[in-house]
């Protein structure tokens, strides 16, 4: 399976398009530009959710649910956002089919069923929420709302790439109001805080914090928090992002509330959101050539037990030696699978689970049953060495621990090799086109060049970085005055 993948270094892309197929995590499908996520796909998918939805709880959050559909006029009340996301709307007009008259057997849209106001299908719910907002908020006894969705977005994209980039994805959206600017700034930055911790100590990705810049900021945001990654390949990817959203959309939607002091005054409000892209940056950060390469954390099978024998007796005994195995790790709280299926090869599926990145592979086989031992394979490292079950669920428990952390550093070490300071045009270029990565180079503040060096090179500014220091400079294109660094990238 494996040896059919493109290899990276041949062409990427392909292989990264190859892999999420081959792996089985999803397909393209009929509708274009959309996907089918597939069951192992899913359970990836699962396993963030589970995890992030864990996180928001305890951060006070609760979960809800807001219609898909968008009236115009609803959308239309903020403008920025408006503008900003009408190029990637869908648009309900009508609400009937017929049969077609001049086509047998075919339907038509019924001309007379046409809609009243034209429905917007989500491309984000700031605005039939807030307009939900205004009937729930009147004092400041009823703030703060705390409230995700998750749910399914429609943003139409002319050229898309299987979780990257689709028609339609899955995603989580976080939208919260507030009594007082300060309480929703530190609930935008916090929020941004649990991506970052989430990406690192769960997907064992390492992602660098900062704030957009206008150009780059969420339409109808004041300030757009966010956490970078950098993939295999030298090209960033935005992990997610927490918006600060002033009271842009509390004007919007006129939802005013009594404060402490007996005044009227508009509620301050964030939004902030991850989708399924993440799927596609667990795949570059961590995998190879083989196939996928996945953290412990993520992983829908952290141990899978692969029987090697010749008769139904040998079967046996080992069936019976895994299923010990399998029920000691589950009372650690390792998933583990025995892979008993009779009409794969053991050699067939060890291909399979090492497309599919299971981090741990158990072989047994007749040998192993006379010298109570067992072949213990790791993904990531694929290294294999034979040990004694005296000891094994510890042993396994330990090494998952290892390899998390263990894929962790080695991305963090890629990236950190990956940000490169330079000081002129040419520089900026050379490492550009050669090492790749992100640039940490001066720039003046303003759009124009921000816009310029987008055209000239097509690397953006991915963000003004959180933890840097304010360094006096010039710009690595005007030459003007700056004052401190922001990092520069070519990016998905």
């Amino acid at each position: 399976m494996s040896k059919n993948l493109t290899s990276r270094a041949e062409d990427y892309s392909k292989w990264y398009n190859e892999l999420v197929v081959k792996a089985d995590m999803a397909e393209n499908s009929a509708v274009r530009g959309c996907m089918v996520i597939k069951p192992y796909g899913y359970a990836i998918w699962e396993k963030m959710q589970a995890e992030l939805d864990r996180m928001f709880k305890e951060t006070g959050h609760q979960n809800a649910y807001f219609p898909l559909f968008v009236p115009k006029s609803l959308f239309e009340a903020e403008e920025k956002n408006a503008e900003g996301f009408a190029k990637e709307c869908a648009v309900v007009t009508h609400y009937r089919l017929q049969n077609d008259p001049d086509n047998e057997g075919k339907l038509r849209v019924d001309p007379e069923a046409r809609l009243e106001e034209e429905l917007v299908v989500r491309p984000t719910s700031e605005a039939i929420i807030w307009n939900t907002y205004k009937g729930w908020i009147q004092s400041y006894r009823d703030l703060p709302i705390l409230i995700n969705q998750w749910a399914n977005v429609v943003r139409w994209e002319m050229r898309t790439r299987l979780f990257l980039r689709t028609a339609e994805f899955l995603w989580q959206e976080g939208h919260t109001a507030h009594a007082t600017e300060a309480e929703a700034l530190a609930e935008a930055e916090q929020m941004n805080n649990v991506y970052a911790e989430f990406a690192e100590n769960f997907m064992a990705i390492p992602v660098i914090k900062g704030l957009k810049t206008e150009s780059e900021r969420f339409a109808g945001a004041v300030e757009t928090y966010c956490i970078e990654a950098l993939m295999q390949d030298g090209k960033a990817l935005q992990a997610g992002t927490s918006h600060f959203l002033g009271q842009n959309f509390a004007k919007a939607f006129d939802v005013k509330f009594t404060n402490n002091e007996g005044k009227l005054d508009y509620v301050w409000a964030t939004s902030w959101g991850v989708s399924t892209r993440l799927m596609g940056a667990l795949i570059m950060t961590h995998s190879d050539d083989k196939g996928l390469v996945l953290p412990p954390n993520l992983a829908p099978t952290q141990v899978v037990i692969v029987p090697i024998y010749k008769n139904d007796e040998q079967l046996k005994q080992i069936s019976d030696l895994a299923n010990t195995i399998k029920n000691d790790l589950k009372a650690l709280g390792v998933s583990c699978k025995f892979d008993a299926r009779e009409t794969h090869r053991p050699g067939a599926k060890f291909a399979q689970h090492e497309l599919q990145g299971v981090p741990l592979r158990i072989a047994i086989g007749p040998k192993d049953l006379e010298n109570g031992t067992v072949e213990l394979a790791r993904r990531d490292t694929l290294t294999k060495e034979i040990v004694n079950l005296d000891g094994l669920p510890t042993l396994i428990s330990k090494l998952l621990v290892t390899i998390q952390e263990g894929l962790f550093n080695k991305a963090l070490n890629f990236r950190n090799s990956h940000i490169t300071k330079v000081e002129t045009f040419d520089e900026f270029k050379d490492v550009l086109e050669n090492k790749t990565g992100f640039i940490s180079a001066h720039w003046d503040g303003t759009p124009e060049t921000e816009q310029k060096i987008k055209e000239l090179t097509k690397a953006t500014i991915r963000c003004i970085p959180q933890d840097g220091e304010e360094e006096a400079g010039v710009c690595v294109f005007t030459g003007n005055p700056s004052k401190r660094r922001v990092l520069f990238a070519k990016a998905y």
